[in-house]
């Protein structure tokens, strides 16, 4: 019989999202006439902006044709992909970034999960708590986790709690890790990092010869002035961090799957022979190896991203989640409850009321307002007592929502 993997046995049991859908399937078997709003999963709702849609359709009716169509994709994208994103994300902010350093996937998620397999088993990973959960599950799979405690937490990673008294940033660690997990904007608090706070990060990485993995895939959402959208935007950052965006959130692309991880030249990791290596050509290798590529239509189709209408198109999606994010903002604080992120980011992180646990604030919400939200003790032992929700409803369901906590909480 064959030997499985036993680091897949000490994932916890119940991953949070299919604890979410037991608990709601139990709920509807028992109330079938209820018309759940479901505020948890962050899933976009608003179709793909006419631009995109269109490009897609040029990009099948090319497929069609003899003389233009085209079988596999480069494993790490077009060069006409890699070079808008080279040049529109980064250069038109002053970011030099090559194309070669950009590298086209099927999604921020696999990314995030995959990113580990270029790193030693041995090395020792830092996560922010409360935590996106894939960062730990999957670097748990890898062997790096150990045994969970009572709280969830692994023996092996390094956590660094987040309260709302530091804004949701971590601390830095008190001892020399090789790997951090950052996410900002955040999920699930809706945090965000200044410059100052990003610098830090930084500094502490060079400092450490460690790597930064940050995930920016909510860096659309950025309203306020003067909050950073790359890590590259600090100095130095390009020696120490690997950046991961998705076009899932920014342009709707969660059921068509496009995303991208940049990894710069300069950012080196060390063999055992003490050898200075490429992570960028690690990547490559990875990807050229176990990855065939994003379709051509949906390549073609996110290019259309940068162009002056698909950029109006998608600003305006943004914008429309961004004004669901201020109805649930100010709904639930005229309620009193205590509500953080909403402001440069589509996810709100809601305090429960006294008295209630995470899980005993999404069940009341569910049971009383059917309302789903997320809770935030799934995150990490450290989001117990927030629930978290998303700005990515229908506008009427949003408001519709918000009304009914009003009159059931």
């Amino acid at each position: 019989m064959a030997r499985i993997n036993d680091h897949y046995l000490t994932l916890k049991s119940s991953y949070l999202f299919s604890e979410i859908a037991r608990r709601l399937k139990v709920f509807q078997a028992a109330r079938p006439d209820a018309r759940v709003i479901r505020l948890g999963i962050g899933d976009v709702t608003q179709p793909l902006a006419p631009a995109i849609v269109r490009a897609m359709h040029e990009a099948v009716d090319e497929m069609a044709r003899a003389e233009t169509f085209r079988g596999y994709p480069p494993e790490t994208g077009y060069e006409f992909l890699t070079r808008l994103i080279a040049e529109r994300d980064y250069g038109a902010r002053n970011l030099p970034m090559a194309p070669d350093e950009v590298f086209v996937s099927d999604g921020g998620k696999t990314d995030s999960a995959n990113v580990q397999e270029i790193f030693a088993p041995g090395c020792v990973v830092a996560v922010a708590d409360p935590v996106y959960p894939v960062y730990v599950d999957s670097n748990v799979m890898a062997g790096r986790g150990g045994p969970p405690d009572a709280q969830g937490r692994y023996a092996g990673l390094v956590y660094l709690p987040c309260s709302a008294d530091t804004g949701f940033e971590p601390p830095l660690p008190d001892r020399h890790v090789d790997l951090i997990y950052l996410c900002y904007p955040n999920n699930p608090t809706g945090a965000v990092l200044s410059h100052a706070g990003l610098r830090r990060w930084v500094d502490w990485a060079r400092r450490e010869r460690a790597v930064i993995l940050y995930d920016a895939a909510y860096e659309a959402y950025v309203r306020e002035p003067g909050v950073p959208r790359s890590i590259y935007e600090v100095e130095g950052a390009r020696e120490v961090a690997i950046e991961l965006r998705s076009f899932s959130k920014s342009a709707g692309f969660t059921g068509t799957r496009c995303a991208f991880t940049i990894v710069p030249k300069e950012l080196h990791g060390t063999s055992a022979a003490g050898e200075r290596v490429s992570l960028n050509a690690l990547w490559f290798r990875r990807q050229s190896t176990k990855f065939n590529g994003v379709p051509y239509v949906v390549q073609r189709g996110a290019a259309a991203v940068y162009s002056d209408e698909g950029a109006r198109q998608v600003r305006e999606q943004v914008d429309f989640y961004m004004e669901n994010a201020r109805i649930i903002r100010e709904g639930l604080e005229a309620l009193g409850l205590t509500v953080h992120g909403g402001r440069n980011a589509p996810y709100l992180w809601v305090k429960a009321p006294a008295g209630l646990d995470s899980w005993g604030f999404f069940d009341r919400l569910l049971h009383e307002a059917h309302v789903v939200g997320t809770p935030g003790a799934g995150f990490g032992p450290s989001g117990e007592g927030y629930l978290r929700l998303t700005a990515f409803g229908r506008r009427d369901q949003t408001e519709e929502a918000v009304e009914r906590i009003k009159i059931r909480l």
